[in-house]
């Protein structure tokens, strides 16, 4: 059977309005704010603006910022499965103390060291920790604010600490996920068995504007669509986590995570010969691994990887360079690239030479003039066109941006089930998609108690809070629910778990997320241990994101 049979008449439709568009030089599939293409999201709980929502194209004020969810009391019927509400306060647990307020074995060791240290010296080093990170460089820009195009990201020094035990339980259901993930892309893009089975409906991907019509057909190397993926986790209990988002375009904010160890590891290296912690350095060595691994069959000899960056004003520039450097690579713009003989070639010093292998941090419309938006000054023409003829792999592939769209989040379940044959390990947050009437009737009646998304949207924008929200924007907000209830999904509030935090009196408990960063390659799928943990810094807030006072920990994994 034909690649796109199932969405037909309506895919070529697209295709070919697509065509006409770019012919006639204006912005296709919605792309006509082109001010987008300088920025790049770090996806994530939903808090503000994030390098990985949808990679370096969307405005952005840090790594893994999305205004995070407020607790609240959560509607009767959503428990989780100790039987608490996920809103109740009651229920929230905290990572150190757990429930009984006592001490978990995973912070034995440091709370014991901690107990035998001066609170004025850990403040000091905490302010030592702050010049470290400006000295190098490691900030993100803020769009739209004048008075301060660029910021620290603000670091606590108390490590968020998992178990063996706990990690691997995480791992698994990521890894089970990362597969049906990149099963499911395949399958939309060739056979779609899925929509044939009506697991997913066919207008949820035929109408995406993350769906791209000339993907269909086209096979990366080893079916490798999501080479870097970022998954959102949050944790409501002791045994209990939530994936929250999928972050399949180009996820951001494992810079921070590297130098995040780094800074712990110069500030505290007694603490590191005490307790043995997974290392997590290897990630530039990792990734280069894994990117060579998915070279077009076309690469002879030693593969030439680089990293695309929209350029300097972007919001992750920094984590671009990081990259590059640490994997020792070149880190190129579009200006520097041009088809040659066949191969996307980078301009050098004694001439252009063919790139295998591109990390792009670049969203799919601004990718190539020729086949996307044409007033795009960032990509390579002629750079998809190569790329279907099998000249270049790009990672992550273009048109994953289904696979993270907000609508079809509400199906993974299901597409786990499909493709692994196993119930999910790791579960949804309960979700209403609006474009179904009787839950669109349900969300509007329980609005101040919901948190309701765009289902196209990211960094937070275009959202409402529902506790949050005053009468008048919660009466706003419904009109735009009634208009048009196909664009958003509802999710409830969840009680976050927390972890202590230095304060000037001490160990004080505030909420977090947690980003693990899975690598794919066609031999494997490489989870590096720990992640970026996101942590609210505000006494009683879930709000994440850097430029709303959140800030970011070392995430330690133990050994055995």
């Amino acid at each position: 059977m034909k690649a796109g049979v199932i969405l037909g008449q309506e895919v070529r439709d697209r295709w070919q309005q697509q065509e006409r568009r770019v012919a006639r030089n204006v912005p296709c599939f919605g792309m006509e704010d082109s001010r987008s293409a300088r920025h790049e999201t770090h996806g994530g709980f939903f808090y503000g603006t994030d390098p990985a929502r949808h990679g370096d194209s969307v405005p952005d004020d840090g790594p893994g910022t999305t205004p995070s969810i407020p607790t609240t009391v959560l509607q009767q019927v959503v428990k989780t499965d100790n039987g608490h509400l996920m809103g109740e306060e009651s229920s929230i647990f905290d990572e150190m103390a757990g429930k009984a307020g006592g001490l978990r074995r995973p912070y034995e060791s440091y709370r014991n060291w901690f107990d035998g240290e001066n609170l004025s010296d850990l403040r000091r080093k905490s302010s030592e920790a702050e010049l470290f990170f400006r000295r190098t460089g490691i900030t993100f820009n803020v769009y739209g604010d004048d008075a301060a195009d660029e910021r620290l990201i603000p670091f606590d020094i108390v490590p968020r600490i998992l178990s063996q035990t706990e990690w691997t339980r995480i791992t698994k259901g990521i890894e089970q996920r990362v597969r049906a993930i990149n099963a499911f892309l395949y399958d939309i893009y060739h056979r779609q068995e899925i929509l044939k089975a009506g697991r997913v409906p066919v207008e949820l991907i035929a109408r995406n504007p993350a769906f791209l019509p000339r993907m269909v057909g086209a096979s990366p190397p080893g079916n490798v669509y999501t080479h870097v993926v970022g998954i959102d986790i949050v944790r409501t209990a002791e045994d209990e986590f939530f994936v929250l988002e999928d972050n399949a375009r180009t996820p951001s904010g494992v810079s921070y995570m590297l130098e995040n160890r780094e800074t712990m590891l110069q500030m505290f290296p007694e603490l590191f010969t005490r307790i043995k912690v997974q290392p997590i350095q290897d990630y530039p060595t990792n990734l280069l691994r894994s990117l060579t691994a998915t070279a077009p069959r076309n690469c002879t000899g030693e593969c030439t990887v680089a990293v695309l960056t929209p350029g300097v004003h972007n919001s992750a520039y920094f984590e671009h360079i990081f990259l590059a450097d640490g994997m020792g690579v070149d880190l190129v713009e579009g200006s520097d690239l041009r088809v040659v003989d066949g191969k996307i070639a980078m301009r050098t010093t004694e001439g252009y030479k063919a790139i295998d292998v591109l990390y792009r941090r670049i969203d799919d419309e601004f990718l190539d003039p020729l086949n996307f938006s044409p007033d795009s000054m960032l990509g390579i023409p002629g750079i998809m066109d190569i790329y279907r003829a099998g000249g270049i792999t790009l990672a992550n592939a273009p048109g994953t941006g289904i696979a993270d769209d907000k609508a079809i989040y509400s199906y993974m379940p299901d597409i786990v089930e499909f493709y692994t044959g196993e119930k999910a390990l790791l579960k949804n947050v309960p979700t209403w998609r609006c474009a179904e009437p009787e839950a669109l009737a349900y969300v509007v009646d329980h609005l101040e108690e919901l948190v309701v998304k765009e289902v196209h949207g990211s960094g937070g924008y275009g959202m409402l809070v529902g506790p949050a929200a005053s009468k008048r924007e919660r009466a706003a907000f419904t009109r735009k629910l009634q208009a048009r209830p196909m664009n958003y999904i509802a999710q409830p509030t969840l009680a976050l778990s927390t972890v202590p935090i230095l304060t000037e009196k001490g160990l004080a408990p505030r909420h977090v997320d947690l980003r693990p960063f899975v690598l794919v390659s066609p031999q494997q799928i490489t989870i590096t241990p720990g992640g970026l943990t996101r942590v609210a810094l505000k006494q009683g807030s879930l709000v994440v994101n850097s430029s709303q006072g959140g800030g970011t920990k070392d995430t330690w994994v133990l050994g055995d």
